[in-house]
């Protein structure tokens, strides 16, 4: 297991052009780092004048320290650390570390980065944003983790956010994200009392809690993995409470199925709903509009119009608000579906994704039926 600690400074170029400052600053450095834990013979590459030079330190406890310097004037400074708590250097002396190397430099400006953790511990706090930001979570332990026939399925508790679902290492829900469902849902705007609503996915069961209190004539949920539902009923209690203990009430049916045939059969038979609501997956992040994923949206998408009741309302997520092609190319296959629809979204803050995401409501024009 390892910490990384990354430094940038930016230099004036004049630094590396005099060979006899550059050898006094070598030496600086090599005075600095001594103190800070590494040995005093560091190991020198140089990549020719306009290319700049690699310098290796190391310390008897595995340490070890990567200064490089580019021609442009920036010179970087990668720290690795046994991740032993007697071994990292506190944050007062990264700090010292850097005012002296900033100091030494003639430094114009410098940034010292957060530490990285790097280990092997199944208790990954990395999670990159869908526009592959690097995001660091507070995850203290995983509360449950396995393999079902469809994925991987883990819940790993945070001190800020609760439990969070993981899907094949993707966020999907964490305890404190009710803004989430209530903008899949509408967000206040719609009236469910007495009507009959289709959830397609929706393991987590916040969906479900929430449309339940609404009083609805009927909520049918199809979800195809219960190892999900069985992991949510017990360890995501914040976000279904106690809305899947029974799989079937008075108003609500949960079915553990594969989605498509129960909505081919629901579309054959002329079974139609006033909600429909596609909790399956996030919009496709693609250069074009082609491949599997995209295939399975558009195919849920029509079937999810043939069951949607001529007035009826479909939710679904969308995705990243700075993912702004993807979202585009949704909404184009909008335009092309066999049903003419309209279409509004908005964009939410979902705590525990870190960004702002969008969400869909999508309705039939006027003048056709679901048939």
């Amino acid at each position: 297991m390892a910490s990384t600690t990354l430094f940038n400074f930016s230099v004036s170029s004049q630094v590396f052009l005099n060979p006899v400052d550059w050898k006094t600053v070598q030496q600086g450095m090599r005075d600095i780092f001594l103190d800070s834990g590494f040995d005093g013979c560091p190991h020198t590459v140089s990549f020719g004048a306009n290319n700049g030079s690699l310098i290796l330190y190391s310390g008897p406890d595995g340490r070890s320290a990567v200064v490089q310097s580019y021609a442009e004037g920036l010179i970087t400074v990668n720290m690795q650390e046994p991740s032993k708590q007697e071994h990292l250097l506190m944050a007062e002396q990264l700090c010292t570390l850097e005012k002296r190397l900033a100091t030494l430099l003639g430094c114009e400006k410098s940034k010292r980065f957060p530490r990285i953790q790097r280990s092997i511990s199944p208790c990954d706090p990395y999670i990159p944003t869908v526009d592959n930001r690097l995001v660091e979570y507070d995850f203290d332990r995983i509360v449950f983790e396995e393999d079902s026939k469809y994925q991987n399925i883990k819940i790993q508790h945070s001190p800020q956010y609760g439990n969070m679902l993981i899907l094949d290492n993707d966020p999907n829900l964490a305890e404190s994200d009710i803004a989430y469902t209530k903008a899949i849902t509408g967000n206040g705007r719609q009236d469910y009392r007495g009507k009959e609503i289709l959830v397609l996915g929706g393991g987590d069961g916040g969906i479900l809690h929430v449309l339940r209190q609404e009083d609805p004539a009927m909520i049918v949920m199809i979800e195809i993995d219960e190892v999900v539902i069985n992991a949510a009923t017990k360890h995501l209690r914040g976000i279904c409470f106690d809305s899947m203990d029974e799989l079937e009430g008075s108003n609500y049916k949960v079915i553990v199925e594969d989605c498509v045939p129960v909505l081919k059969q629901y579309a054959t038979e002329g079974k139609q709903f006033d909600y429909v609501i596609n909790d399956l997956t996030a919009i496709p992040i693609t250069t074009e509009p082609q491949g599997d994923q995209w295939d399975f949206l558009r195919l849920i998408l029509d079937l999810s119009m043939k069951v949607l009741k001529p007035t009826g309302r479909y939710f679904t997520q969308g995705n990243g608000a700075n993912m702004r092609d993807a979202l585009a190319m949704y909404e184009q296959q909008l335009g092309k579906l066999s049903f003419k629809v309209e279409f509004s979204k908005e964009t939410v803050c979902v705590p525990s994704y870190m960004e702002m995401w969008v969400f869909y409501e999508v309705w039939k024009q006027q003048g056709q039926n679901g048939s």
